[in-house]
């Protein structure tokens, strides 16, 4: 979602004159906020989910299904809930967040989830909760799906029906994606937009390779007349791919990210590179969006996707012509994967030249700011900021953070190592996963989420190490999009057991450690079956390691038995019994009869993919293929009873390690 100051947006125009200012006070902001809260000490685990959701319309009649343009309406109505409920002092079961599009709406628990086992069993029963409360609010017809939209961009894909118009700045010109289509009651969405494209100098290109079926023309050329289009309007189209023009084709697609708080600053620096390695994983483990603008692609993730538009790099930046205006050459867009670990003992296994900016660098350094943190930082800071209202340039940095977030929000990456904010003394460092794809199911999204805890948790337990060199997890990435990449791909990944000597509580006063002596021999290809079911005695898999962490905790009986569930599942997706949603999307369209097999998914088919989907979303459907059989024993909140014989154990947990 990311920050939603309010005021007056600057264009870039304007905003040009303000950078190298609000990226100074920005350092100053991080610096302060730093030394205030490094020492914070015995945060206990809290974590939650986002889900975003795609509000859709059914023409049953006509069998198209559309978009509906209804998500500030609706946000209206559910954010007067949470206001009421705050005055009252009664509890939100879910907090509700505008999202890029018109269409979009994000959802999460009204409170973090705490440390306590028992609260995996409460994840997919507050998912349900979410989704039942915004069916009360859709008209006939209509519903509420977690899924990237396959239609966006097409000839008529919003409700109501506009026509994208190329020469609207505020629609960044765009042939396909309409202005009416981006979220307008908060400046932010549409301001990034056109900021992107101001400041890139031309639309942003997004080409996807076309899925080549025995019947797709070859080189498959799109025919953009039904659009209107100009030349100059699709310059940038590439044969044999999906051309795309917007940031709404990005950011207009739906996610699942999870965020927990650490114990302290260092437990998160940990963590945060821990799980690095364990992104492009889950990326492919969760493929779900192999059809953009009505067509099947040859990828089955929208991650790539994403960072393409959100490219704002200059020409320069791109190594398109020479360097004169711009400082750097860039050679990933602000939404991609990270370049660097942060933990002082990992650096090691950054073998990615890192640019960043020297005066902030120093800047960071002379606030006392240790190398390695300084340098992440200042690689961030390299990016502009987009987003700046006029009434909020001058600020008092010993209070607000809002400069630093402003670039921090706008740092897209497959993990995000997040301060406390400043006003809010609840809340301590935390870490964001980034890169899972969104599900169709509760049940599904639940044990996604459920797994990225639980591996924090065994990785903490057993102190194990994930690091390897940070272009191995860019390579990684890049391996996951692809088609069936869960079937298909090997994915470079550690091999065997190793412990970290030197995670945080093993550190000693002086701040010395020590890297874990991994070399290259230590690294081989695993399939993602291996990765997470293990390959004999070689490695044991992930599955296996958290099972063991559990059989060390006393984990009530309802828990277990859904946590077995969510684990369950995992793994046979990674075997490739169950499908991933983006395999299982192929084969509806590929055995729907009116599909020509020429990549080309037409209104009828797209229809009754929706339906199908929104079916088996709403639990009137099994889909065994898409889902396995499972019964989660999900409730909506912990018996008092487990609740004190989990807080009695930790007790004396605690008590033993003093």
């Amino acid at each position: 979602m990311g920050l939603l100051t309010k005021g007056s947006p600057l264009t870039w125009k304007e905003t040009v004159p303000y950078v190298d200012y609000i990226k100074k006070h920005g350092i100053a902001q991080f610096i302060n906020l730093y030394h205030r809260l490094r020492n914070r000490q015995g945060d206990q685990l809290r974590w939650g989910d986002e889900i975003e959701y795609t509000l859709v319309k059914f023409d049953h009649e006509n069998k198209k299904v559309t978009v509906a343009c209804r998500a500030e309406e609706m946000l209206n109505k559910l954010q007067a809930e949470e206001q009421v409920n705050a005055i009252l002092g009664t509890t939100n079961c879910c907090l509700w967040r505008p999202e890029f599009g018109s269409y979009m709406i994000e959802g999460t628990p009204g409170t973090p989830y705490g440390g306590l086992l028992a609260c995996f069993n409460i994840v997919e029963a507050n998912m349900k909760n979410r989704r039942q409360v915004i069916k009360k609010l859709l008209k006939r017809n209509e519903a509420v799906m977690s899924i990237s939209f396959p239609a966006l961009g097409t000839l008529g894909f919003i409700s109501p029906s506009i026509k994208a118009d190329p020469n609207d700045e505020d629609a960044a010109n765009s042939l396909f994606f309409p202005l009416d289509a981006v979220f307008t009651g908060h400046p932010r969405f549409k301001n990034l937009s056109k900021n992107i494209k101001s400041r890139r100098g031309s639309k942003v290109a997004i080409n996807v390779p076309i899925y080549k079926d025995k019947n797709t023309k070859s080189p498959y050329v799109e025919d953009f007349s039904g659009y209107g289009a100009r030349p100059e309007d699709v310059v940038d189209a590439k044969p044999d791919h999906i051309y795309m023009d917007h940031m709404g084709f990005g950011m207009g697609c739906c996610c699942l990210q999870v965020t927990f708080q650490a114990v302290n600053v260092d437990e998160a620096r940990w963590l945060y590179d821990q799980l690095t390695p364990i992104t492009p994983i889950l990326l492919a483990l969760s493929a779900a969006t192999p059809i953009f603008r009505g067509k099947l692609s040859n990828v089955d993730s929208r991650w790539d996707i994403i960072s393409a538009s959100t490219d704002d790099r200059t020409p320069e930046e791109r190594g398109l012509e020479p360097l004169k205006d711009s400082k750097w050459l860039i050679d990933k867009s602000r939404y991609d994967s990270t370049d660097c670990y942060i933990y002082p003992c990992s650096t090691t296994y950054n073998d990615i030249p890192l640019q960043y900016d020297e005066q902030l660098y120093q800047q960071l350094i002379e606030g006392q700011i240790d190398e390695h943190l300084a340098k992440h930082i200042a690689h961030m800071f390299i990016r502009d900021p987009l987003q700046v209202f006029r009434e909020r340039i001058e600020q008092d940095d010993e209070k607000s953070t809002e400069h630093f977030e402003t670039i921090q929000s706008s740092n897209w990456m497959n993990m995000r190592f997040k301060p406390p904010p400043p006003d809010a003394p609840e809340i301590g460092w935390r870490v964001e996963f980034r890169p899972t794809e969104v599900q169709l199911t509760d049940f599904e999204n639940a044990a996604y989420c459920c797994f990225v805890v639980l591996l924090t948790r065994m990785i903490i337990s057993f102190r194990l190490s994930y690091l390897m060199p940070i272009s191995m997890v860019t390579e990684n990435m890049k391996r996951a999009q692809q088609k069936d990449a869960v079937l298909n791909q090997k994915f470079l990944f550690r091999k065997g057991l190793a412990a970290c000597q030197s995670a945080p509580e093993n550190l000693k006063a002086s701040g010395d450690c020590h890297s874990d002596g991994m070399s290259t021999s230590d690294i081989e290809e695993m399939t993602i079956n291996e990765i997470i079911n293990g390959k004999g005695d070689e490695f044991p898999g992930l599955i296996s390691l958290i099972r063991q962490f559990l059989d060390s905790a006393d984990v009530d009986v309802d828990t277990r038995c859904t946590i077995a569930q969510y684990l369950n599942f995992i793994s046979k997706r990674a075997t490739g019994e169950i499908n991933t949603l983006a395999h299982w999307m192929r084969d509806f369209v590929g055995n729907h009869p009116d599909y020509k097999h020429d990549s080309e998914v037409n209104d009828t088919i797209i229809y009754d993919l929706m339906v199908k989907m929104n079916a088996i979303s709403n639990g009137e459907e099994h889909c065994t293929k898409l889902l396995g059989c499972y019964r989660s024993k999900t409730e909506h909140s912990i018996s008092s009873a487990v609740r004190k014989a989990e807080e009695h154990m930790i007790f004396q947990s605690q008590k033993r390690g003093h």
